[in-house]
């Protein structure tokens, strides 16, 4: 078996004709060898540096006999480094050291084979164990890393916090409630994230934007042949998500014929693809989202009071950016930098007259609005901070006075937004006011970043 020369071993015993006969006969096998005459010089030995296996005597010049020092000795080692192989060395309390924490021990006077043989298997099993270590604190790391960053030091934010935190790690459907634009997704990714599913997909439904001809066969998949353009199988987005989380956003615009099958595979996990009998299962947690009242879309016969008692087991209410003002200049910082890196600018900071108008802006778009107009001011600064210009606001009086030099585009971009301010953020009640489907303006308020 191939030695490691690299592979370092502590040999502690009192005794020095011990230590020095084991120094020998360990370095003529290729191993480096520090050595120690008490528990003491043994843990401050370790205080120092890492070693691969531990070779230690039980009995001590305190205590000769009982071992107890030695056993002793075991389990302060194991609170100092329990992936550090330990070997003793006595034939006595051998089963009570291996209960300690010993890997495994040889008998004085010892076998030079068998102790260089149980050597070599635990240098190689201690590595083993602190490269599966290493590996393990690594992905934790990047899992830590990879959790989304919620910015909330508003007090309105905290009970969002709080729920994250307290429901995230549970099997629980959760209902996300809020404006437009506020942050029900990042909700969904912090749930996801937190918990046991957090290595399973999640996988994200925007109910806003299908429309009721490919809604089932988006949830559902179908087969080949089921319709005119289906030319193959396709999985639908409860299979993609089998084993993780499935993120159904505004979910308000699921259709009345469709909300019976949606309901029958959130009570029981089983659906059919489209134009197939056979019945399919999926182990899916349910995070959905809507700015609509869901009660009274159940008053008002458009959505199904069953269903809305499956999805809201637990129901989280996202404020709108107008509710936590103070959490926008961290909020723009944030943006500023994700930006800024994107596109390589070296644009640092607001001045003063950008930051008043980011904290007096009304926002109807919340968060996605100010996202996207920190990312135009990343885009438009000449210089290393941006100017109130740069962030295009264009609010009251000021805006009407320039519709004369709006692009189409523009033109929509800000009746929409004032629409969603005169409503509070209602998509379907300003839906209304545009004479818009509410597909319609979901669709807009995708392609303009509201």
């Amino acid at each position: 078996m191939t030695k490691s020369p690299a592979a370092r071993l502590l040999v502690a015993d009192d005794q020095a004709d011990v230590r020095e006969a084991l120094r020998l006969l360990l370095k003529a096998e290729g191993y480096a060898i520090e050595t120690a005459a008490s528990p003491t010089e043994v843990l401050a030995a370790l205080q120092k540096r890492e070693f691969d296996v531990a070779l230690v005597d039980l009995n001590y010049a305190r205590d000769t006999t009982s071992g107890q020092e030695g056993l002793d000795l075991l389990s302060r080692l194991q609170a100092v480094d329990w992936t550090l192989p330990i070997v003793v060395m006595t034939a006595w309390a051998s089963v009570e050291a291996m209960r300690r924490g010993a890997r495994d021990f040889v008998a004085k006077p010892w076998e030079n084979p068998r102790l260089l043989a149980i050597v070599r298997t635990q240098v190689e099993l201690g590595r083993a164990l602190r490269a599966r270590e290493r590996l393990e604190a690594e992905n934790t790391a990047l899992r830590d890393q990879a959790l989304p960053r919620i910015i909330a030091g508003a007090a309105s934010m905290q009970p969002v916090l709080q729920l994250i935190e307290r429901v995230g790690p549970s099997d629980a459907n959760v209902l996300v409630t809020g404006e437009n634009g506020s942050g029900k997704g990042t909700v969904a990714l912090a749930l996801h994230a937190r918990s046991a599913r957090a290595t399973k997909p999640l996988i994200t439904v925007n109910a806003g934007g299908l429309s009721e001809g490919v809604f089932e066969s988006e949830l559902f998949g179908h087969v080949r042949g089921a319709f005119t353009d289906a030319k193959a199988d396709r999985v639908g987005r409860f299979e993609m998500a089998d084993g993780g989380t499935l993120f159904l956003d505004e979910i308000a615009n699921v259709p009345m014929s469709l909300q019976p099958k949606l309901l029958r595979v959130l009570e029981t996990g089983e659906f059919e693809r489209v134009g197939s009998s056979m019945t399919r299962r999926v182990d899916v947690r349910v995070v959905s989202a809507t700015n609509a009242d869901l009660h009274q879309e159940v008053s008002a016969g458009r959505f199904r009071q069953d269903l809305l008692f499956r999805i809201n087991t637990i129901e989280v209410r996202v404020p709108p950016l107008r509710e936590r003002r103070e959490d926008i200049p961290a909020l723009a910082h944030h943006f500023l930098r994700q930006h800024a890196g994107r596109y390589r600018k070296a644009t640092r900071g607001f001045n003063e007259a950008a930051m008043r108008s980011l904290t007096e802006h009304p926002w109807p778009g919340n968060v996605r609005e100010l996202d996207h107009a920190v990312e135009r001011a990343v885009l438009m600064a000449a210089g290393p901070e941006i100017g109130p210009a740069d962030l295009g606001l264009r609010v009251g009086s000021e805006a009407t006075a320039r519709l004369d030099d709006m692009s189409l585009e523009e033109v929509e971009c800000f009746l929409i937004r004032k629409a969603l301010g005169r409503f509070d953020g209602n998509v379907s009640r300003a839906a209304d006011a545009l004479g818009l489907s509410r597909s319609a303006l979901y669709r807009r308020l995708q392609r303009y970043g509201l």
